[in-house]
């Protein structure tokens, strides 16, 4: 709490709806709908800040994890982050931001993640781009992939339960990829106004290797199939994936996806004909720098150390000196060192994401080291490029 604004959870009636007007407001929704949304992720998960006791904004909190390393690392993802209109400016959402961070690193939590719909307000509470979303479009008629090498059996009734599994193989080889909240879950299945929702496990019903989950749209440039979600474990599984939507030529136009920056699927076409309709960033904040360093994974065969010197003007527990020690895929955090590498908790996360290398972010002016201590980075933080498949 500062002198001005007064932070607390979100607990009366009156309160509910007061924040469900203002996000209704914020994000353009019909009328009760951001109420509906705030029951969906549940009550207890929102922040509120007031001003002079009038309610002003809040946000929520979705606690989940994030793969990195193939190791499932706790992260609270922050969503509908909202102001009321007349009190924007007035320093209300960076005070909501910076007393949630505080919250979750007292709570012991190693990561936040959000979407931005400015970059500039998260920056300044220690957010930076940490992977990306993009959405992929792709004509049917050019597929072209026609092997059918396994089964496909229908889904029926959906429950999204009988996904997890088979989600969490490929969520833990994927960096970035989300132990998904169960309001993603719930959110995923549920379809739109006017749409039907088909499911199918690819291969066997007792040993699938993937599945989708599509919805069809009829547009005026044509019709396009939507893909809400997929798992591919498989090179059969690619090949039937892009074999069952190439049979949908006759009534489907496009058919749209999400995938990375750098999708692998998109080899198994013949052509270049897979583009990316749409991308953004996605922004990371490392919120205990101990807990975030130590319990991800890292290459097997790297072992190194690196030497850091991080401030953080937020949270002053992530301030000082650092040596990251790592071996056989673990890293072991202790204070002091030489402090070789220098950066700001900012640029701590597209580091740990692999987003960049460190020789880029350097030339970016993000960070400054030592020849060895950018050797050491780059070693310790090799990876693919990150990105989710969930936007919250």
């Amino acid at each position: 709490m500062t002198a001005q604004f007064e932070y607390s959870t979100l607990a009366h009636p009156q309160d509910i709806q007061h924040l469900g007007y203002i996000l209704d407001q914020c994000f353009i929704s019909s009328p009760g709908g951001e109420e509906v949304y705030i029951n969906l992720i549940g009550v207890e998960n929102f922040r509120i800040i007031r001003k002079l006791q009038q309610l002003v904004g809040g946000l929520a909190t979705l606690d989940m994890a994030q793969w990195w390393g193939g190791v499932r690392v706790p992260m609270t993802g922050i969503a509908a982050v909202g102001i009321a209109p007349e009190y924007r400016g007035s320093g209300a959402a960076i005070a909501l931001m910076e007393d949630t961070l505080k919250e979750l690193y007292a709570r012991g939590i190693p990561l936040s993640a959000l979407y931005p719909a400015v970059q500039t307000l998260y920056r300044k509470v220690g957010y930076e781009q940490g992977g990306s979303w993009c959405n992929w479009e792709v004509a049917t008629k050019s597929i072209q992939v026609r092997e059918q090498p396994l089964p496909l059996q229908p889904i029926f009734p959906i429950n999204h339960q009988v996904f997890h599994e088979l989600y969490q193989q490929q969520a833990r080889l994927t960096p970035g990829y989300l132990d998904r909240h169960p309001a993603i879950w719930e959110r995923l299945i549920q379809p739109d106004e006017k749409e039907t929702f088909y499911a199918y496990f690819i291969g066997s019903k007792e040993k699938p290797q993937g599945y989708i989950l599509f919805s069809q749209h009829s547009a005026e440039d044509g019709a396009i199939l939507r893909i809400k979600d997929w798992v591919i474990l498989t090179d059969a599984a690619a090949e039937d994936f892009w074999s069952f939507i190439a049979t949908h030529r006759s009534h489907i136009d496009r058919v749209r996806w999400r995938s990375s920056v750098i999708d692998s699927l998109t080899l198994l076409l013949p052509e270049q004909t897979a583009k990316i309709r749409h991308t953004m960033r996605w922004l990371l904040r490392v919120v205990d720098v101990v807990k975030a360093l130590e319990m991800r994974g890292y290459p097997s065969v790297i072992q190194a150390e690196l030497h850091l010197d991080i401030q953080d003007n937020l949270l002053t527990g992530n301030n000082g000196k650092f040596i990251l020690s790592v071996a056989n895929g673990r890293g072991e955090v202790t204070k002091g060192g030489k402090g070789e590498l220098q950066l700001d908790i900012r640029e701590l996360a597209p580091l740990y994401t692999s987003l960049f290398a460190p020789y880029h972010l350097q030339i970016a002016g993000k960070l400054h080291g030592t020849e060895t201590a950018i050797s050491a980075a780059t070693q310790i933080f090799a990876g693919s490029s990150p990105w989710m498949a969930d936007f919250f």
